[in-house]
């Protein structure tokens, strides 16, 4: 278990480094690079599909109307974006918002896997489709699947996988708002049971942690609280 400091300064290294990433042609075409935004103590992480515009724009993810209803369900539960980590399996928008290629999502898997690795959560909510097939490694679909937890590897970590409907497509239908309402009611469950057992234990990014070692990346003027109120204008709301 790594200190609340060191995680946040091996978490900006990453973030750094995605910055720089020209590892797909998506590069030539964002913004900014979404790396994600929240705590990076969390027990909790949330992994949609990809930014829109508006996230492109800021830099942060789920920012527009799905982002609004995600606090809000948030806050049904008692919990709130302090609380948890956001991110998506691209951190950058693919033009029009199509469907993500499987170059980019090549490209880009390490960095989730990375976030994954360093904030160690006990439980991921897979965000619809695309993200739950994703990390399931398997087609089935998101109306099959949702509201069933299952443990599962993740990168490095076995966590406790909870696909869930993503909140753009619930606010416009409101049956599968109800839905996800439900649904969201099982998370502090999930949570309480814990992590699943660790299939071996974690290595740590050697060529990040290196870079912490030789004072790259020096101690960020930040709270060490697991539950530090955050910045909500600040990339990765961490520093």
């Amino acid at each position: 278990m790594r200190a609340a400091t060191e995680r946040r300064q091996l978490l900006k290294a990453v973030y750094d480094e995605a910055r720089e990433c020209t590892g797909c042609p998506l590069h030539r075409t964002r913004t900014t690079v979404v790396f994600g935004a929240g705590n990076a103590n969390a027990d909790l992480m949330f992994v949609g599909e990809a930014p829109g515009a508006n996230e492109d724009r800021m830099g942060l993810p789920f920012v527009g109307q799905a982002g609004k209803l995600l606090d809000k369900l948030l806050g049904e539960i008692g919990m709130a974006r302090g609380d948890v980590w956001i991110c998506n399996v691209l951190k950058c928008r693919p033009p029009d918002n199509r469907d993500p290629h499987p170059n980019e999502i090549e490209a880009c898997q390490e960095y989730l896997y990375k976030q994954v690795e360093l904030i160690e959560p006990t439980v991921i909510c897979t965000l619809g489709n695309f993200s739950t097939k994703l990390l399931r490694g398997d087609t089935t679909g998101i109306s099959r699947l949702h509201g069933h937890d299952e443990e599962r590897i993740v990168g490095p970590r076995a966590v406790r996988l909870y696909p869930l409907y993503h909140p753009a497509a619930a606010l416009y239908t409101p049956s599968m708002l109800e839905t996800l309402r439900s649904d969201f009611q099982r998370i502090s469950a999930l949570l309480a049971a814990g992590a699943p057992e660790q299939p071996v234990m974690l290595e740590p990014v050697p060529e990040i942690e290196e870079a912490v070692q030789d004072g790259e990346y020096p101690n960020l003027d930040v709270a060490d609280s697991a539950r530090t109120e955050l910045e909500p204008a600040a990339q990765l709301g961490l520093f």
